[in-house]
């Protein structure tokens, strides 16, 4: 039995190339839900339709992409955010990722690198243009603030260490799995009681978490089994 299609809105204030983006992923198997041309418009169909993955503009005239980012991830938990927009500017991108966005593209990309994106997001990864993961992880490290002495963090195994820190270099599950020769499930398994341990949500905040605590600067882990 096949899995049921990625549900997708899209919000941007240009007929065109909205319809145009809207009418590529139907193509290419997607289910586009719904699309807006504003930030008020977009949180109000966004409830209604829950999306799992909106694909967002930052520029949308006289209202912000990241307002509605922000509406959106606090107010629908399970829709993600994605950023598809002109701007690469490093401001731009480091907004919208504190708005709660788990990615940023770039509307240069290609056909393939958006649905792969989407795709992606929809998984729970964090998907970033070439180029502005780096910006994201430096900013992330900058903001990075030294923990209470009083209240201690929670333990985690050194296998659940060895995993957070792979996504915290945005490797997807699957890359793990391989890189740590354990299977895909055993890698969702450490990510779950992960998140658990942590009081996180999900992956994106998982990212976040080893980024603020250094542990995607560490060396690569070994592979073997525990």
């Amino acid at each position: 039995m096949s899995e049921p299609p990625v549900t997708v809105m899209v919000v941007d204030d240009h007929p065109m190339w909205r319809d145009g983006v809207a009418r590529d992923l139907n193509e290419r198997g997607f289910d586009v839900r719904a699309t807006a041309s504003d930030a008020g418009s977009a949180l109000r169909i966004a409830q209604a339709v829950t999306p799992d993955v909106v694909l967002m503009d930052l520029n949308l005239g006289d209202t912000s992409g990241v307002q509605a980012t922000l509406q959106i991830t606090q107010e629908i938990p399970g829709t993600r955010v994605l950023v598809l927009s002109a701007s690469g500017e490093h401001a731009d991108v480091l907004e919208a990722v504190k708005a709660g966005a788990s990615g940023y593209l770039v509307k240069s990309a290609s056909a393939e690198e958006l649905v792969d994106a989407v795709r992606r997001t929809a998984a729970g990864d964090a998907v970033f243009t070439a180029g502005l993961a780096g910006l994201v992880l430096g900013e992330y490290r900058r903001m990075a603030i030294t923990p209470d002495s009083e209240h201690q963090a929670p333990q985690l195994t050194e296998r659940e260490t060895e995993v957070l820190r792979l996504v915290a270099k945005g490797m997807t599950a699957r890359q793990i799995a391989n890189k740590l020769v354990i299977s895909h499930r055993t890698v969702e398994n450490h990510v779950q009681s992960t998140l658990r341990k942590l009081q996180l949500h999900n992956r994106v905040e998982l990212a976040r978490y080893a980024i603020e605590h250094g542990l995607d600067q560490d060396g690569d882990p070994d592979t073997e089994e525990p």
